[in-house]
């Protein structure tokens, strides 16, 4: 098997992703597995089990580190047009240090570059810190601070405001996959969030990052009934969306919430997320968690008014080209 590094004899090396099997991984995958399990109340099984699918297919990019034939951590890359992404970065706890994990993004970053990609993209829940500062300092990496919120259902949720907004709220449905594009659009123009994910930027961006949120299992399994859009009772126009999965048997996530500008201010957005955790809840979830980025301090206030607690901080990784536009 070709190296890519091999910095001394018996260090672990750097090989790429496409020359093992889905097989080769599963001790790695199994280990992911479990501590996203023990930490976050997480199901990555089925995002494991797409890992193996395609690395068994030849199809993802990326890197395995590789002690004496046993796989001891990994990486994958996926490339959209312009843009590529740094899908996942695991070590497992034998090897683990933050040395190990910034030569497993360093060389993901250095391939992508390599092959003339304008934009990278990655946000990692599971990297330390102090990796991330490092590849900061090492790459000019744009580093965004993310918060990890949870709501445990041990107390009594908010009820309804006296001031709710006069709004029509529905259930999800495809049909409004479209209409939700140009919410996200409008609600992101300008915001720090835009500068994380630029398919905020634009409608074809924007409509795939929903089909990939109802689609794939990157998020949990999408939960329509929580899933809420709210319209404009006279015109009919959306004015906001919040979009919910379950991320194992017990734990809800919101995917996404977010409305337009010019329903700001009316307490939408609080509705919205009050009627999706109960949603959740009603369908068996014992807690709901949910993302948001640090200099967002409106949304980090409302869900802390709303009674979230940060449980974990991470980061969202962006690097540029010269000639990106």
């Amino acid at each position: 098997m070709a190296a890519l590094v091999d910095a001394a004899p018996h260090s672990p090396e750097l090989v790429e992703l496409r020359l093992l099997s889905g097989r080769e991984l599963d001790p790695l995958l199994l280990e992911e597995t479990v501590e996203w399990r023990n930490s976050l109340d997480w199901d990555f099984s089925k995002s494991a089990e797409l890992v193996r699918r395609y690395t068994d297919t030849r199809s993802l990019g990326g890197v395995a580190v590789l002690d004496r034939g046993e796989v001891a951590g990994y990486g994958y890359t996926v490339i959209e047009e312009h843009k590529g992404l740094i899908g996942d970065v695991y070590v497992r706890p034998g090897w683990r240090g933050e040395q190990m994990e910034v030569r497993i993004f360093r060389a993901m970053l250095e391939g992508l570059i390599a092959s003339q990609v304008r934009r990278v993209e990655s946000q990692l829940m599971l990297i330390s810190a102090e990796t991330a500062r490092q590849l900061q300092r090492e790459r000019f990496i744009r580093l965004f601070e993310r918060i990890l919120m949870m709501l445990e259902f041990q107390e009594e949720l908010p009820g309804e405001r006296a001031d709710a907004p006069r709004m029509r709220i529905e259930e999800w449905s495809d049909t409004y996959h479209d209409a939700a594009a140009q919410v996200l659009t409008m609600a992101y123009t300008g915001h720090v969030d835009s500068q994380i994910n630029d398919q905020y930027r634009s409608l074809i961006g924007a409509r795939r990052f929903l089909y990939n949120i109802i689609q794939f299992p990157g998020c949990g399994t999408f939960f329509r009934p929580a899933s809420l859009i709210a319209m404009e009772p006279d015109t009919g126009r959306l004015a906001g969306i919040s979009l919910t999965s379950f991320v194992s048997n017990t734990s809800g996530h919101v995917t996404q919430l977010c409305i337009t500008p010019s329903a700001k201010g009316q307490g939408l957005g609080f509705e919205l997320l009050r009627r999706s955790v109960m949603a959740l809840r009603a369908n068996g979830a014992q807690r709901v968690s949910l993302t948001v980025t640090a200099a967002n301090a409106e949304a980090v206030e409302l869900y802390r008014r709303f009674g979230f607690r940060e449980v974990r901080r991470f980061f969202a990784y962006v690097w540029e080209g010269a000639q990106a536009g």
